[in-house]
């Protein structure tokens, strides 16, 4: 199973630093994969967890991240395709791809937040049949200069220059927690992401939704990626009292990632800009690193106890 990393796009130690130093780290512990993801907007009296008050541009962090490292996957949980066009997602993802040299995993969401969808006027109605269409929208982006003709998009005939590195393009990883969008994920993407309050003791059921409609689609094995919150050093426990996976001492976490590959997870990253000690705006920067770096440290694939 691969490792990942979330790279620091939220809160204290998201700064132009931090995202060159962990990265390169990442990559020279053996890592497989950094991450980002996307927020727009905080409504106004909104309660929101403090990960979403503070959060980069996810492709610009991919950009950046492109020049500090060379060998490592970049990848975002998830882009929400209904407030960019397929023309300028198309161009942006083939974009990063190239400054990467072919290491874009592109993840796609349908979004969930009504005053985003406000601010970028779009439309919360037909999501499922809009991400379908999307995605066959960026894909003829990538392959041809022929447009596309859907019911939602349109896009003239003509040419996107340079292609992405990756052919026929990057794969796409598309999230969703509900049954259809599990099958949608196998069915016509290169794989299935967890969203953050997945509750990951039910992953082997999900991860058989997404591999049966992989097979009934003629497709081979899906990827199956989990973005781990981790909480390391302390136990969470979950309404009915049992402890959180990804929580506790390095070993138990380490227990964990093993039972997710037993259940037919391929990947998990291990995401701390949901810890309100890193990811949290009002923390104080350097503790927030040094709490980040021991993590880093301990849980990387080729530290002592740790995956390989």
């Amino acid at each position: 199973m691969d490792i990942g990393f979330g790279a620091p796009v939220a809160g204290a130690w998201a700064t132009p630093r931090n995202l060159t130093e962990f990265g390169r780290r990442a990559e020279r512990l053996g890592y497989r994969s950094l991450w980002t993801f996307q927020r727009l907007l905080i409504p106004a009296g909104s309660r929101m967890a403090p990960v979403y008050h503070s959060v980069l541009d996810p492709l610009v962090s991919l950009g950046f991240l492109a020049a500090a490292t060379s060998s490592i996957r970049l990848g975002v949980v998830t882009f929400c395709h209904p407030f960019a066009s397929p023309l300028l997602l198309a161009k942006q993802a083939a974009t990063v791809d190239v400054l990467s040299g072919g290491r874009l995993d592109l993840g796609v969401g349908s979004g969930w937040l009504p005053e985003e969808f406000t601010g970028s006027g779009a439309s919360m109605a037909h999501r499922g049949a809009r991400t379908e269409e999307y995605l066959a929208a960026l894909r003829a982006l990538w392959t041809s200069d022929s447009g596309f003709a859907g019911t939602y998009y349109t896009i003239p005939p003509g040419r996107q220059d340079p292609p992405p590195v990756q052919r026929p393009g990057p794969p796409i990883l598309l999230g969703g927690m509900s049954r259809p969008a599990m099958e949608r994920a196998g069915r016509i993407g290169d794989g299935w992401v967890t969203a953050s309050s997945a509750d990951l003791s039910q992953i082997a059921a999900a991860a058989k939704v997404v591999q049966e409609a992989a097979a009934a689609a003629g497709r081979g094995p899906a990827r199956i990626v989990c973005r781990g919150v981790v909480r390391a050093g302390k136990e969470a426990r979950s309404e009915s009292g049992q402890r959180v996976l990804l929580s506790g001492s390095y070993p138990q976490i380490r227990e964990d990632v093993a039972w997710l590959e037993s259940c037919g997870v391929t990947e998990v990253f291990y995401d701390l800009n949901w810890d309100p000690a890193v990811g949290d705006p009002a923390v104080e920067e350097g503790a927030a690193v040094l709490r980040a770096s021991e993590v880093l440290e301990e849980l990387a694939p080729g530290a002592p106890g740790g995956w390989r």
